[in-house]
């Protein structure tokens, strides 16, 4: 889908703090965010958002389906696709993030959003020229702004590792 203006994509934790009851500045926050523009999720995101409140915050199932609905609701929610999945992992190996941090990102350039609005991936970094990733939860000038490298991990030798305890 072709990027339009108004579309915006939410990352799983900028909702989380929607039903947070500790940390309204962040709530206020993400208020902002899913309500610049046309908001668009994946079903990923649903299912993980459901995953932290019935886990994490201990909610009721039958709160959390309210939850659900009202996300529904407000945004526009998008399937995860045997072809998301694969877009995911081109956006995996070219940005070196991890695999569902890339199947948002890819779910984000699907969706034709402009702005990814996530908490935990690199804020202000542009995907393909055409999607920047934002944090909403503090002003863009306190951000640091560098490229986005993981380094890659090598395997351990049994061998090394009994050497390092003698």
């Amino acid at each position: 889908m072709k990027p339009t203006n108004d579309r915006v994509f939410i990352d799983t934790n900028v909702l989380v703090y929607l039903y947070s009851g500790d940390e309204s500045a962040k709530k206020t926050a993400a208020m902002s965010a899913v309500g610049n523009g046309t908001a668009c999720v994946t079903t990923q995101v649903l299912g993980e958002l459901t995953h932290v409140l019935t886990k994490k915050f201990l909610l009721p199932a039958t709160n959390v389906q309210g939850v659900v609905h009202e996300v529904c609701d407000a945004c526009e929610v998008h399937p995860v696709t045997p072809e998301l999945i694969v877009a995911a992992l081109r956006l995996r190996e070219q940005y070196r993030y991890g695999f569902y941090d890339s199947l948002i990102i890819a779910g984000a350039r699907m969706t034709g959003s402009v702005i990814l609005y996530s908490e935990d991936m690199q804020h202000g970094q542009v995907i393909d020229g055409a999607l920047t990733i934002q944090s909403p939860f503090v002003p863009a000038a306190r951000q640091r702004q560098r490229e986005y490298r993981v380094k890659a991990r090598r395997a351990v030798k049994k061998s090394a590792l009994r050497q390092s305890r003698r």
